[in-house]
């Protein structure tokens, strides 16, 4: 193992017992301190160390009396305090089951003040040197949203751990629809801080997002009513503290919907970049989405849930039990660009994970490229040959950002797909019979794959849009026509883009790559979520004191 510059080395006390405190620029790790040691050599004694990466240490403070009396009711703690008085706490991120993190503490004992006083200096100067930490953060509290409980989730799960950290923040609890919205795009002074984050649901974190977004475009002078205007990514991170009805970006980019798990992301500074999908009906700038494009059948579980509100979550159900008995289908046109052959595609079983290749490429890619490839695709200079077209009678169309999972749908509507490479994958259930539309949603709760059916097609593209079929007002006078009342028109059904019903049918639809970032670091891999304070015995071998 390569040997680090070790900052600080001591012998302390930790509870009952002697460690032996080693601190790198990227470790602090500890091991008690066996009576007769013997060097380290090939394999390591049996002894374990325990290591807390600095990047994930939340605070380090100097332990007051109060809070040492506290702690200390045993006799080896007491005796612990007469010859070790003075002490210095570490709050660190601790990995727990199913992708949460909580805050841990360890407390370590000093037999005087100097070196209790250099321990907290020094590690919390290497805590400043990461400035990807936010300071200073705009809080907005949705208290409606969900079971009302967001400003009580924030004062009591979050706030502590912010002002543990050391993070300023201004905290508005919104008192209408769209009013972070409308404060992001007008009032709000965003040099002022790091961050913005949202207490809510997924409609919380839409307001924010497209007042940020919205708030960018106008101060770089850039039209959003351009289909193919270069829209400008956003500079401040957007952290989402779950609290809603649905929490489907949260647990898409996080693995949890847990507030404290979110908060902590905030804390150690994760950025996480995500790809944002822009909707027009013909010039006219319609909305933003991040998550999930539905028209058909989630169009029309939404349109009817609405009527329902009083219902609270529970309104999702009886819509999606009345619109699957429903069982309505709708014909149109899809035109899309399909995606670079370098993404993959929404069937390789290759899962968008923390550190997520395919992204990292694709970033890499547009930094190289800068605009080249979107130079491609404005009007008049696409091939058409690259677009694809289908025409059909489909009860469903979604377009995913994301994989959309959640707690019901652990793999989500596309298991397969990438928060930030550039594409979103385009799934089109054509008309088939109401069993084997029952059977492609099952998939959804379990690990069969819901593409494998010979109605279902999945395309991964960087534009499409949709055209419906319009019947025409049929005369009475048409005598080629059985005779009805004045006409008949064809039901043309509603778009939902993040739970929000658009108001046209005809749409197209453009990714941006990377328009924004979130505090996150996407969903880790088994071996990443091991607990941060690990227990390889070999660790101080690593951090023996050396020099500069």
């Amino acid at each position: 193992m390569e040997k680090q510059v070790t900052l600080l080395s001591s012998q302390l006390f930790q509870k009952h017992r002697q460690v032996e405190v080693v601190l790198s620029r990227s470790v602090l790790a500890w091991k008690p301190v066996e009576k007769s040691r013997k060097p380290c050599s090939g394999t390591c004694d049996s002894v374990h160390s325990y290591s807390v990466e600095v990047c994930e240490i939340v605070a380090v403070r100097k332990t007051e009396d109060d809070d040492q009396d506290a702690a200390q009711t045993g006799k080896h703690q007491k005796k612990t305090k007469q010859l070790y008085p003075y002490a210095f706490t570490v709050s660190y991120v601790r990995r727990t089951r199913q992708h949460q993190w909580r805050c841990s503490e360890v407390t370590f004992h000093c037999a005087n003040q100097a070196l209790c006083e250099e321990w907290v200096q020094v590690t919390n100067e290497q805590l400043s040197l990461l400035t990807n930490r936010p300071k200073s953060l705009l809080v907005y509290i949705n208290p409606f949203g969900g079971k009302r409980h967001g400003k009580r989730i924030y004062e009591q799960k979050v706030a502590p751990m912010f002002r543990l950290a050391g993070i300023a923040t201004t905290v508005i609890v919104t008192e209408r629809a769209n009013h972070a919205e409308d404060h992001l795009k007008t009032e709000a002074n965003l040099d002022k801080y790091d961050g913005v984050v949202c207490v809510g649901g997924d409609g919380m974190f839409s307001e924010v997002l497209h007042g940020l977004v919205a708030r960018t475009q106008n101060d770089h002078g850039v039209d959003q009513n351009q289909p193919d205007a270069e829209l400008v990514p956003c500079s401040l991170r957007i952290g989402i503290i779950p609290a809603g009805s649905t929490d489907c970006i949260c647990f898409a980019t996080v693995g949890t919907n847990d507030p404290v798990t979110s908060a902590l992301h905030i804390i150690v500074g994760d950025s996480q970049p995500m790809d944002v999908c822009s909707v027009h009906h013909n010039d006219v700038f319609l909305r933003y989405s991040v998550s999930l494009l539905g028209y058909g059948f989630y169009g029309d579980v939404l349109s009817d849930s609405e009527r329902n509100r009083w219902l609270g979550p529970a309104r999702y159900d009886l819509a999606g039990v009345k619109t699957f008995l429903s069982h309505n289908y709708y014909e149109g046109t899809v035109s899309f660009l399909p995606a670079e052959d370098d993404v993959g595609n929404p069937r390789d079983k290759l899962q968008c994970r923390s550190g997520c290749s395919i992204c990292q490429h694709n970033r890499s890619s547009k930094d190289e490229h800068g605009d080249v490839s979107e130079e491609k695709e404005k009007p008049g200079k696409d091939d058409s040959s690259d677009w694809n077209e289908i025409h059909g009678k489909f009860i469903a169309i979604n377009a995913a950002n994301m994989s959309c999972a959640c707690p019901r749908s652990p793999k989500g509507l596309s298991p397969f797909a990438h928060l930030a490479d550039g594409n979103a994958d385009l799934i089109l259930v054509r008309n088939c019979s109401r069993l084997d539309f029952f059977k492609h949603l099952l998939r959804h709760t379990n690990k069969d794959d819901q593409f494998d059916h010979p109605f279902v097609e999945v395309h991964r593209v960087r534009k499409f849009r949709f055209e419906p079929e319009r019947h025409k007002l049929v005369s009475l006078e048409d005598l080629s026509e059985p005779p009805t009342k004045t006409g008949y028109s064809t039901p043309l059904g509603s778009w939902s883009c993040d739970g929000e019903i658009l108001p046209e049918v005809a749409i197209q639809v453009s990714v941006q790559c990377q328009l924004i970032r979130l505090f996150a670091r996407g969903i880790e891999e088994q071996q990443q979520q091991q607990q941060c304070v690990s227990d390889d015995p070999c660790t101080l071998c690593a951090l023996e004191p050396t020099t500069d």
